[in-house]
């Protein structure tokens, strides 16, 4: 049974370091040393999902399937980026979510650096492990 349910309103927090891992360079995306966009995207992902896990049945998880991101400022290595998700609809199976993100700046000012929409799917983690292994 869920522990709590799973309503429009649910919020998550997710923070993280940029480091090496992050950059444009070490993910393919590009040449520079800066929080890669791939890698906003991952955090962004974490964040809706880790909010809402605790809502599901046992064996079910979700999985992104839609992601409209509008990344609009720079982050250089060693800052850390806050992101903030909100779960806006539920319908049916789908989840749809919108992010800000935000560069942590001094004196607990904040730069957004990110705005997304994005969609994840509620799924019974067993049959879809099955049926996406059935295609190797």
């Amino acid at each position: 049974m869920a522990k709590q349910e799973l309503v429009a309103g649910i919020e998550g927090c997710q923070v993280e370091t940029v480091n090496a891992n992050h950059s444009a360079a070490n993910v393919g995306s590009g040449l520079l040393n800066v929080y890669s966009t791939p890698s906003l995207l991952a955090l962004i992902e974490k964040t809706a999902w880790n909010s809402v896990c605790d809502c599901l049945e046992e064996g079910q998880g979700t999985v992104g399937t839609s992601v409209k991101l509008d990344h609009v400022a720079s982050s250089p290595m060693g800052m850390q980026v806050c992101c903030e998700t909100e779960l806006v609809a539920v319908e049916g199976r789908k989840l749809v979510f919108k992010a800000n993100v935000y560069n942590e700046l001094e004196n607990d000012q904040r730069e957004l650096i990110a705005t997304a929409e994005h969609e994840r799917f509620i799924v019974n983690n067993e049959k879809f492990q099955a049926k996406t292994d059935a295609k190797a």
